[in-house]
């Protein structure tokens, strides 16, 4: 198995384990005034935060793996928290203090109880693992040798806890005292310790089975953030060779070629183009415009990357019911078939639209995105719930579940809000560690020069 595609691969295998049920909502239908485009994105960014908030996992505050409003999966593990899910729905509460869908006072006491759950939840030599048991604060094995640190999904975490970090770093006495305690977890994390005395970083380590997992991440696919906040951290950080010999393979990442008619620098792992979640985990925080360094221009190189897909689907070459203009988006996603890495190439393409895709590039493809969200809004109750969009639906298969992922909807209000404001982008860039990360990295941003 490719290593790199673990992430979405292993949960081909735990399928329906985990989730948080809710009951279904008394209005799921979406209103049948013609809204503005900015009605429409706040719309969608508030109910989608909802999931953050309404849905969270009620002990530690944290997001639900995933929740099923039809009820389709086991009773048990109804407290199993995600760890990346969660760093993007920290994100989404920041955005949703800023945009008044929460009062400050209770944003600052859902980080206070997130916060304080992780200062006593498992960690291994400062990493967390993928899933927490939100009750006890203890892993939940994600597979059998899985029950260790997963280095990528507590960079997911980080980069909404470093976030919070400057959204409270001059505030009230209390909102610094939460800014020092993430500060306090931050310095904790081990980034060269997952080295495995390599110049690349190892995803997992188990106290059981030590490197077993045996995924040291090589570029390029969602884990960027992962080099860039290990390269920043002030204590445990690693040099730049790690960078460019592991993540860039010595070079070997950048590779040319065109997709779709369409030009993309970077070598991505087995695929010409993969799903398009790989153009969202790592820029929720980093702001990709005019971020570049000696291998892409990162902004050019994910609206490329998101336009291929989008082309791809407006080719349909398997002649899929409903693919068009207004409706594409392929990446990671359920599927009728089960959890599934949806993306623009025929062997990887089952029919299916994830909303998630076309939504969380807003950034990258605004007029394009806007066209999918005011589609898919007007099918009302079919495609549109208590927590925003569903997962994914295939009108080919007549297949639309009411089912949510964390790590999916996450995306959505955190990239809709970049998109309005850059206030997320703007949070994260402006930590001095992230900075230096980034320098060490040989990285250009305009955040560098201020």
């Amino acid at each position: 198995m490719n290593n790199i595609s673990y992430l979405f691969l292993s949960l081909l295998v735990i399928g329906l384990w985990a989730g948080c049920k809710r009951e279904k909502s008394q209005s799921e239908d979406s209103p049948t005034t013609i809204l503005s485009d900015q009605e429409l994105l706040n719309t969608v960014e508030e109910r989608t935060f909802r999931y953050f908030w309404d849905g969270a996992e009620p002990n530690s505050g944290m997001a639900c793996e995933r929740i099923h409003i039809d009820g389709v999966y086991p009773e048990n593990d109804q407290h199993i928290i995600t760890t990346g899910g969660s760093g993007f729905g920290i994100l989404a509460l920041l955005a949703g203090m800023e945009r008044g869908y929460i009062s400050g006072k209770q944003g600052l006491e859902r980080m206070e109880r997130i916060v304080g759950f992780l200062e006593k939840a498992d960690a291994f030599h400062g990493a967390f693992p993928h899933w927490i048991d939100g009750e006890t604060g203890r892993v939940k094995p994600f597979g059998t040798k899985d029950n260790g640190g997963d280095l990528v999904e507590t960079a997911f975490l980080f980069q909404g806890l470093l976030a919070v970090h400057q959204y409270y770093l001059n505030g009230s006495e209390a909102e610094q005292a939460v800014a020092s305690r993430i500060d306090a977890l931050w310095k904790r994390v081990e980034w060269d310790w997952y080295r495995n005395g390599q110049d690349v970083l190892y995803w997992h380590w188990s106290p059981s089975y030590g490197w077993e997992m045996n995924f040291p991440v090589h570029g390029y696919n969602e884990c960027l953030i992962l080099y860039v906040l290990a390269a920043a951290s002030p204590t445990h950080g690693v040099p730049a060779e790690v960078y460019h010999k592991g993540w860039a393979e010595e070079g070997q990442i950048a590779a040319p070629h065109t997709v779709e008619g369409i030009q993309l620098n970077l070598r991505y792992q087995g695929a010409q183009a993969g799903p398009l979640f790989w153009a969202h985990y790592s820029f929720l925080g980093l702001n990709p415009n005019g971020l570049k360094d000696r291998y892409a221009d990162y902004f050019t190189e994910m609206r490329n990357y998101t336009l291929i897909n989008r082309a791809y689907c407006l080719r349909n070459p398997k002649g899929y019911a409903g693919y068009g203009e207004s409706c594409w988006g392929l990446t990671a996603s359920y599927s009728p078939q089960g959890y599934a890495a949806h993306a623009p190439e025929e062997r990887n393409d089952l029919g299916v639209i994830s909303p998630t895709a076309a939504i969380s590039s807003i950034v990258y493809t605004p007029e394009e995105s806007i066209q999918v969200i005011r589609y898919l809004f007007t099918q009302g109750g079919k495609l549109w719930g208590e927590y925003g969009f569903y997962d994914a639906f295939s009108e080919t298969a007549q297949w639309f579940p009411q089912r949510y992922l964390a790590i999916d909807q996450g995306t959505i209000p955190v990239m809709i809000e970049n998109y309005r404001s850059r206030l997320l982008w703007d949070l994260f860039m402006s930590h001095p560690d992230v900075k230096n990360g980034l320098r060490t990295l040989g990285f250009e941003s305009p955040y560098l020069h201020n």
